[in-house]
């Protein structure tokens, strides 16, 4: 579906009033489609700005006939700010976003305070923010940003990173593990 400054009626897209998640920067949507697919009772919007990768998910979501996937090709910050309402997701998922891993351009990076405050207000109460990445400065930085929003609660035991859930690896994992990187996953609720 195409960008539209409006806000998105979520139960009138999907047909039906269900848990939302949404994941940003999909990459081909291999973790996306699995997901829809194993779980018919959530709906799923997925939001990239690959082009390729959408059409790699769409392809997916036709070969598997799925009902509860819907794409966007916008940049994500957008699209939470203007289509989703807060209060609305019960799930978020940003697994290996771009690492910027020069110094110089970490301002570039995703996972910033600002950002996670807009995710964190359209998070439902008890709602969970997932993220993963294969670059331990940019673990440690995210960790470190969630911690320090109020309305969050670390999920890990030891208030550092979860163990690795069950999940198909995205392109980005796969190139991350062959190169020998360590993967850090992070789940936060809000409060």
């Amino acid at each position: 579906m195409e960008f539209d400054s409006r806000t998105l009626d979520f139960d009138t897209l999907f047909g039906r009033h269900a848990p939302r998640t949404v994941e940003i920067g999909f990459g081909n949507g291999e973790h996306l489609a699995a997901l829809a697919s194993a779980h018919p009772e959530r709906d799923y919007l997925g939001i990239d700005v690959h082009r390729p990768g959408v059409g790699r998910l769409l392809l997916a979501v036709e070969a598997r006939r799925l009902t509860n996937v819907r794409i966007i090709c916008h940049d994500a910050v957008e699209v939470l700010e203007r289509q989703v309402e807060p209060q609305s997701l019960a799930e978020v998922l940003i697994l290996f976003p771009d690492p910027w891993p020069k110094k110089r351009h970490h301002k570039r990076r995703l996972v910033q305070g600002p950002f996670v405050e807009l995710v964190t207000e359209r998070l439902q109460p008890g709602g969970v923010l997932r993220l993963a990445t294969d670059w331990q400065s940019y673990a440690h930085e995210m960790l470190a940003t969630l911690a320090a929003n109020p309305r969050l609660r670390n999920l890990a035991a030891d208030g550092t990173f979860m163990p690795r859930p069950q999940r198909t690896a995205t392109r980005f994992e796969k190139r991350g593990e062959r190169l020998g990187h360590e993967v850090w996953d992070l789940a936060f609720s809000r409060i």
